[in-house]
């Protein structure tokens, strides 16, 4: 058991993390709503499960403590009073309003046990399963042909994105797009209630009640003095400018670094085109080194936030930073760009380092996985047929909560 938040790396050797084994939300996707729900495609839910448990079992399989999702919101949840709570603020942030639907969802809802109420909220609520026989209001009335009053949450397997631990501290993440930001609620219930999850000493950078958006996959410690954040399709400038003034201000953090990506689907977050694999490797996606810019931010003497552009290049920045002679930058695909767009479609520069040197990546990534152990790193594969539909690798899978310091 390691008990509390502590997480000073990418690469410290992982001891406990966070996972979500996807579930019936997954069975919710239709072609319909797969815009709405951030998905391209539909995954088999029988083989993803099966692949998330293989993943489980090598992150066990290496003295990692697995927790999930569901387990954790429950614990956090156990005194009935902080269950009413839950559902009022999940309803809310839900824009749950009519007042016989709200008044039926919280039946439906409380009539559960934790474990079964929390699952039925990732799951989504159908119209059918809280028809209100006597309607209070015309909202009530009003109908539509959507078969959902709350949406399943079919991305919550990505557990990286709704929060990011970042030393002995967590950020609970307003989420870019609706269809993510109840996912961020059920985590702040697991920091704010379950003390096995968090000590009464760790701290928040920053919540889903703040006003700019960002998100797990562009959050990477990359040392006990250095954090580097994305500014990406989906995390803004404005919501790394929070975090570092909110990080800086009450942590021994010394520097919060900005990188700027392009705003594109494929390179959704910074962790998609670009990891951290050992004390001097990264992976990276050849096709951002060329537009990517890098700013820093610091605190000055009066411990305002002071700002500044760093023109090196990437290799040149990150040795400066991370204090080595060189760094090696291992690009996905290799020197073949065909190779490199299809792999990075599939994740292959989004590795989870489980300690220095030793990763886990999807194997159907060939090139990429070959080009890392020709690097010396020890590469564990799993399956991702179905996995990878939902545009997110290893990393993107797992939320970090404790790792040993380097």
């Amino acid at each position: 058991m390691y008990p509390g938040i502590h997480n000073f790396s990418e690469i410290g050797k992982l001891n406990k993390v966070l996972l979500h084994r996807p579930g019936e939300e997954l069975e919710s996707l239709t072609p319909a709503t797969l815009e709405r729900l951030l998905f391209d495609d539909i995954p088999y839910l029988k083989v993803a499960q099966e692949e998330h448990d293989r993943f489980a079992e090598v992150l066990r399989e290496n003295g990692v403590e697995v927790i999930y999702y569901v387990d954790e919101v429950a614990k956090a949840i156990a005194d009935p009073a902080r269950q009413i709570q839950l559902v009022n603020d999940f309803l809310n942030i839900s824009k749950i309003h009519a007042k016989g639907l709200r008044a039926s969802m919280t039946s439906l809802l409380l009539d559960m046990p934790p474990k079964q109420m929390v699952t039925k909220m990732i799951a989504g609520i159908k119209r059918c399963e809280v028809a209100t026989k006597q309607p209070t209001s015309l909202m009530d009335l009003v109908d539509d042909d959507y078969p959902f009053v709350s949406d399943p949450m079919p991305n919550l397997y990505f557990t990286r994105d709704p929060g990011a631990c970042v030393g002995e501290g967590i950020n609970i993440h307003r989420m870019h797009t609706p269809a993510r930001k109840r996912e961020s609620l059920l985590l702040k219930y697991m920091f704010l209630y379950n003390r096995d999850f968090a000590t009464q000493d760790n701290k928040m950078w920053y919540d889903l009640s703040d006003s700019y958006s960002i998100e797990g996959g562009d959050v990477l410690v990359l040392s006990k003095d250095i954090v580097a954040v994305g500014l990406s399709e989906r995390t803004t400038v404005s919501g790394a400018e929070t975090f570092a003034r909110n990080l800086l201000q009450n942590s021994d953090f010394k520097k919060v670094l900005a990188f700027d990506i392009p705003e594109t689907r494929a390179f959704m977050h910074l962790d998609t085109v670009f990891t951290m694999v050992d004390y001097d490797k990264f992976t990276i996606h050849p096709e951002i080194e060329g537009p990517l810019s890098v700013y820093e931010m610091t605190l000055d003497e009066h411990g305002e936030l002071r700002f500044g552009a760093i023109k090196e290049e990437l290799k040149d920045i990150l040795a400066l930073e991370l204090k080595l002679p060189a760094v090696d930058l291992i690009r996905c695909g290799g020197g073949d760009l065909m190779a490199a767009q299809r792999e990075q479609w599939n994740d292959g520069s989004n590795t989870l380092c489980i300690a220095p040197g030793r990763v886990i990546t999807y194997e159907r990534n060939y090139v990429t996985n070959d080009l890392l152990a020709k690097h010396g790193l020890d590469v564990l594969t799993v399956p991702s047929a179905e996995l990878s539909r939902g545009r997110g690798g290893p990393r993107c899978m797992s939320c970090p909560v404790n790792r040993d310091d380097l």
